[in-house]
């Protein structure tokens, strides 16, 4: 339970499906990137019955990257209007060894990470599964909108809210056990069964940015531990147009934060380390659009032989495009798209689908 209106009405419709539910809060982020550590709540807890919830301090409400006391407050309101036991977790050490430090790392090696892949990889849907085992349940849920029928991962039904792409690094043999009661819902069905319910989140804004830090300014966030390294903007034929800050910092595809005044508009379509140069182009420039990629670091739900013919997209929310494994094998897999594909982007992942069944993914290379 995040504190949020999906994993409120999750927890309302798993009572009522006749579960015995336990409302489970994690914490893994308070705020400061050089804190490797983490601070703030060490020991895990358990209550047979929420009391009321404290008040909040002047301390709680300054802190504006991610409240994680407002949203543990908001979580134990739920459970108490609910009835049910609720739990802390503290995974913030885990969370920013295997999550954090992975997006820094990621981030200076020139490739743009996805931390939502990565925190559903190694914290929803690994730590978490481990305290729940602790707990001695038989399952975990989420309010993610996705569903799993029949031991297959598949779309969320509200296309608009769909978070299968986010899923697909999630171990086979724990996508037995894992429950998304809302999968089959949309948004507005949703909020609706919170008023229904009488949940203090069923207005409650959805959350965006990283995944548990909230919105960042993302250069600002990546310069607290990544020093700046500037280096020439040039075009695709040649032309200096610019001075960036650090490779790092940007990624293929973006145009916003260039810093180029007048004239077209600007788009990153390569990165070449050797000279420090940022290269730039049109937004339609043939550099900026591949119809080939190659992925590692793989997972699968239903393993290929290829060639097999599919669907994948490389981005949240895109449209699913055709495509056909060409080669695959234990470490990596080769992908032809009947269409180029628009910026395809080394660290992003790529998720490979037969219609609504998410087959598997990997990271871009």
């Amino acid at each position: 339970m995040s504190g949020g209106v999906d994993s409120s009405v999750s927890a309302v419709l798993l009572l009522e499906a006749g579960y015995e539910v336990i409302g489970a809060f994690m914490k893994n982020w308070s705020g400061g990137v050089n804190d490797r550590d983490g601070q703030g709540d060490k020991n895990s807890y358990i209550r047979k019955k929420v009391p009321q919830v404290e008040a909040a301090t002047d301390a709680d409400e300054a802190f504006t990257e991610c409240d994680w006391k407002a949203e543990r407050r908001d979580a134990a309101r739920v459970a108490a209007k609910l009835d049910i036991p609720f739990v802390t977790f503290d995974f913030e050490k885990e969370y920013r060894a295997r999550v954090v430090e992975n997006m820094f790392e990621e981030f200076q090696a020139g490739r743009t990470p996805n931390p939502d892949v990565l925190c559903n990889k190694s914290i929803k849907f690994d730590r978490f599964v481990q305290e729940a085992d602790r707990l001695g349940c038989a399952f975990v849920a989420t309010g993610h909108y996705a569903r799993v029928q029949g031991g297959q991962l598949l779309a969320g039904s509200d296309k608009n809210k769909d978070q299968s792409y986010f899923l697909w690094a999630i171990k086979p043999e724990v996508l037995a056990r894992v429950l998304f009661p809302v999968g089959e819902m949309r948004k507005p069905e949703v909020r609706e069964r919170a008023r229904q319910a009488g949940l203090s989140v069923a207005g409650k804004k959805d959350s965006t940015g990283i995944c548990f830090v909230g919105e960042v300014e993302m250069r600002a966030f990546l310069q607290e531990r990544i020093p700046k390294d500037p280096g020439n903007i040039v075009t695709t034929d040649g032309k200096l147009v610019g001075v960036h800050e650090g490779l790092a910092f940007y990624t293929i595809g973006q145009r916003h934060g260039l810093r180029i005044g007048g004239g077209e508009p600007y788009y990153v379509v390569d990165k070449r380390p050797a000279t420090k140069e940022l290269v730039v182009g049109s937004n339609f420039h043939p550099a900026l659009f591949k119809r080939e990629l190659r992925a590692s670091q793989l997972n699968w739900f239903q393993s290929p032989t290829a060639p097999r013919a599919c669907q994948a997209r490389i981005r949240y929310r895109q449209p699913l495009q055709s495509c056909t494994i060409t080669q695959v094998n234990a470490r990596a897999v080769a992908v032809v798209f009947d269409e180029p594909q628009r910026a395809v982007t080394p660290g992003q992942s790529v998720v490979f689908y037969d219609g609504e069944v998410v087959l598997g993914g990997g990271i871009i290379k």
